[in-house]
Order: C-alpha cells, then sequence, then structure tokens
C-alpha cells in the first residue's frame, strides 16, 4: 500500500512525507469534512498506510491543526495581493474566481467554511481561527488605507477598524457564495463590489470647524 520516496537527506524526506499526508489530508476533509474523514480516508489518498502516517502525525486533529495553519498562511498571501493590487475590485473579483474552481494551490472556500464550523466545536481550533482572525482584520485595514480615497457617506463615521471589519464580512460573504452561488453573474458582483469599496475605501469625515476649533 505504501508508495516508496526514493532515499534522499532524512529531513528532506520527512518534509516530503509530511507534504504528501497534507496534501492528502486537505483533500479528504474537502470531500468529506473534518468530521468524516477518517484516517483510513487520508491514508488511501496518500497511498501509504495509517501507521506510517502516525510515524509523522500523532493524531487526526494535529493534521486538522497543520491545515488549518497552511490555509491561514495562504489566506495571509491573498490579503498580501489585495494589498498591492492597482485595482482592488479586479483583484477580489479574481480571488472570487480562484475559489469557484477550488485551485489547488489556493485557499479553498469549502473548507474554509469547514473550518469555521470545526472551531465552534473545538476550543483549541477556535483559539487558532481567533488569533488568525485578528491578523487578517489587521490586514485588511493596511489595503484600506492604500485604497482611501473620496468621503463616502457609508464610511464617514465609521473607524478604521470598523471598516476593516465590513470589508472582512464582505470577502467571507463570497467564500459562501464560492460555494453556494459559484455562478453568481460577474458583471452584476463586479458592479456591487465597486460600490461597497467606493464607501469602504473613503477616508474620514472632514473635522468641521467647531470641532477642529
Amino acid at each position: 500500500m505504501t508508495a516508496s520516496i526514493p532515499a534522499r537527506d532524512p529531513l528532506e524526506r520527512a518534509a516530503l512525507q509530511r507534504e504528501r499526508i497534507l496534501r492528502a489530508a486537505r483533500a479528504c476533509f474537502v470531500r468529506h469534512g473534518f468530521h468524516a474523514a477518517s484516517m483510513a480516508h487520508i491514508a488511501d489518498s496518500a497511498a501509504m498506510s495509517a501507521g506510517l502516517i502516525y510515524r509523522y502525525f500523532p493524531s487526526k486533529t494535529a493534521i486538522v491543526h497543520a491545515i488549518i495553519d497552511r490555509e491561514m498562511e495562504e489566506a495571509r498571501r491573498i490579503l498580501d495581493r489585495l494589498g498591492s493590487a492597482d485595482d482592488l475590485v479586479a483583484a477580489i473579483l479574481e480571488v472570487f474566481e480562484r475559489w469557484t474552481r477550488g485551485d489547488d494551490e489556493e485557499m479553498n472556500a469549502a473548507l474554509f467554511l469547514e473550518m469555521i464550523a470545526a472551531s465552534a466545536r473545538d476550543e483549541e481550533l477556535a483559539e487558532v481561527m481567533r488569533r488568525a482572525d485578528t491578523v487578517i482584520r489587521e490586514r485588511l485595514e493596511e489595503v484600506l488605507q492604500r485604497g482611501s480615497g473620496p468621503r463616502a457617506d457609508a464610511a464617514a463615521v465609521a473607524s478604521p477598524g470598523c471598516r476593516a471589519a465590513m470589508l472582512q464580512c464582505l470577502i467571507e460573504g463570497l467564500l459562501v457564495r464560492a460555494v453556494r452561488q459559484p455562478d453568481l453573474d460577474r458583471r452584476t458582483l463586479r458592479e456591487l463590489l465597486g460600490h461597497a469599496l467606493a464607501a469602504l475605501t473613503a477616508g474620514p469625515a472632514p473635522c468641521s470647524k467647531d470641532a477642529a476649533g
């Protein structure tokens, strides 16, 4: 059952085996969910014995944690792309397209929703998600500050942190739409994103003379 990997440096071999297990586990978690996917599923997908998997990961929970860490790192890379994009609407639409396709190297929308559900049942996972959530929101504040423009009423009374939370809700909502409505009309989505981001990237309301005085 176990497929061989050519002999090489032990550390490199271990890293390759871990990567192989994580890729197999990710595919199983996308297909079955964290709870239903068993070590037997993962072993079959990785073409190795369950006993060998336990040499690299002490439990399925450890694999779940490693997958979540990897997905959160990918989320941060997505935010880096958004932060450097000249056209934020186009950049978000590109991410949405990747989510609807379920690209192997991209953060998987269905898996992200599974992570949220799993964290509601596991306090340790919930803490991991909370820490990642804070980092993501701080990064979104930077994205909004970079794209700040003329004042818009919808953002006039909102603090940077509030606007970042609103943008986070928007992006996470698109994750749900990628799973539930992958055929969402792109022209409509572009228009809606344009209106929403015009408000969220607006600069703060100017001070009145009395307030400035």
